[in-house]
């Protein structure tokens, strides 16, 4: 073979990548533009959705025909920032975040001033006797077994859903501050054996 020939195929190779490689940097660059946000980055992208902004393990909800009931569980906050709980809905009653508080020699509930603030890297039991999601005038019964949806809106104001589900109660009663509720004791609030 003549050594010009030789050469001409050696060069032919590194001709033909360095082809292929402007061939495939034109090919991405037209898949997009710096001027267009990526999904990942877009606002669009994400706005409407709820965001996992807490875990929430154990969750679970006072069964009740009538009346009031509150929701439990435990809210996890895996975050580097301490998060506020502002509010709570759900369809089957307006809600109110609760509290017990000692008033004049008893404990009794009351509404919580300030939300419910979960630490970084910490927990916060909501839970019969204690802080809980507090559920007014019930529109429909809530059975054992009954999964219902509630919504937590956040100090900055994100939102996320959970389910809970009913179970059945015994246990200690509980008072509710006078002119709020019900002045008389409140049916139990733990779940039951």
């Amino acid at each position: 073979m003549p050594r010009t020939t030789v050469a001409g195929a050696r060069r032919r190779p590194a001709m033909l990548l360095a082809a292929a490689a402007a061939s495939l940097a034109v090919g991405v660059a037209g898949c997009g533009s710096a001027d267009e946000p990526s999904a990942e980055s877009s606002p669009s992208a994400s706005a409407g959705t709820t965001t996992e902004v807490l875990g929430i393990r154990d969750p679970w909800v006072k069964a009740a025909d009538h009346g009031m009931s509150a929701a439990f569980g435990t809210l996890v906050n895996d975050g580097d920032t301490d998060v506020t709980v502002t509010a709570v809905a759900t369809d089957v009653s307006p809600m109110e975040l609760h509290e017990m508080s000692m008033k004049d020699g008893k404990m009794v509930m009351q509404p919580r001033q300030g939300g419910i603030v979960v630490k970084a890297k910490s927990t916060h039991v909501l839970e019969p006797g204690g802080d809980h999601l507090m559920m007014m005038n019930l529109k429909q019964p809530v059975k054992a077994g009954d999964e219902l949806t509630f919504t937590l809106t956040f100090a900055d104001g994100r939102t996320q859903t959970f389910t809970a589900v009913a179970k059945p109660f015994t246990g200690a009663q509980e008072n509710y501050e006078p002119g709020h509720g019900h002045d008389q004791p409140t049916p139990s609030m733990s779940p039951a054996a």
